[in-house]
């Protein structure tokens, strides 16, 4: 079978990665955990976890229902290292919403116009209606870290969006729009684990890019790059939830706890939403733990 990108990312494994994130790859057996760092040493059991999503879908349910009928508007932004889980966390989020009212928004790169326009703009026609529920699969950070890291944009540039974008938030905040930033964190062995897998399955080489790629030699500046960003665009109206991401399980239950335990519906349970785990969702800070 080809492997996409010249199989730049088994080249990559076996000739640039470090022997300690090598052998957590090749020692691996089925449910380990590849990150030292990451406080548990196993994944979550499936059953528990599909009783924790099936509770929490009944409440996504509910609040979609309630946001129709009081014009709620939602937008929950999905960033985070490459292989983190973003995609398939939005789609356990909406596996029982109306996809008419829960909408995912994953834009390309600027067109030729867009790239004259303000940066921001073209996200702005995305935002909700009454009743709305929007997912951004990646969104204005891209600004922050990916365009720095690849230099696709100038450090001036990047510099003007961090004057802009706190206040251009707030905007959002105050216009009624309830604004939840998700950021999914894995380690290193994870990552390379993740698109390993992906370059050998056909079904899910699509998800890889040459910026997947080539953004493996570069983890110590997105590192850098991620650090500043969620330090400068931390705010009390738009606060960062780190999602540590390395068991999807985990993460998932945790991204959907972490939306739905400050907003308000109709018939709401918090005993069917459950507790938020402050190992696996936090502050920034969560990211080094």
């Amino acid at each position: 079978m080809t492997k996409p990108f010249d199989g730049g990312i088994s080249r990559y494994f076996e000739q640039h990665a470090t022997p300690s994130v090598r052998d957590a790859i090749r020692d691996a057996k089925k449910g380990d955990i590849l990150n030292p760092d990451f406080p548990y040493d196993a994944k979550w059991g499936r059953k528990p976890y599909e009783d924790a999503l099936a509770k929490l879908q009944i409440e996504l349910a509910k609040l979609q229902v309630a946001a129709q009928q009081d014009g709620q508007r939602i937008v929950v932004v999905f960033e985070g290292r490459d292989a983190a889980g973003k995609g398939g966390t939005i789609a356990r989020f909406r596996e029982n919403m109306n996809p008419r009212h829960a909408r995912v928004v994953a834009l390309s790169k600027p067109t030729p116009t867009e790239a004259t326009e303000w940066y921001f703009q073209r996200y702005i026609r995305h935002m909700p209606a009454a009743g709305e529920v929007v997912f951004f699969d990646r969104s204005w950070y891209n600004r922050g870290v990916v365009e720095h890291v690849f230099g696709f944009c100038t450090p001036d540039q990047r510099e003007t969006w961090f004057g802009q974008v706190n206040e251009f938030e707030k905007l959002l905040v105050d216009d009624g729009i309830q604004l939840f930033k998700l950021w999914l964190n894995v380690g290193r062995a994870t990552q390379l684990k993740r698109f390993l897998d992906r370059e050998s399955d056909p079904l899910k080489q699509w998800k890889l890019s040459q910026i997947d790629v080539d953004g493996l030699r570069k983890w110590d500046a997105y590192t850098d790059a991620i650090d500043e960003t969620l330090r400068r665009t931390n705010s009390a109206h738009a606060p960062w939830t780190v999602i540590r991401a390395d068991d999807k399980r985990r993460a998932r239950v945790n991204a959907i706890r972490s939306v739905l335990t400050p907003l308000s519906y109709a018939g709401k349970s918090m005993g069917a939403i459950g507790t938020t785990d402050p190992k696996i969702a936090g502050a920034p800070d969560l990211r080094h733990g």
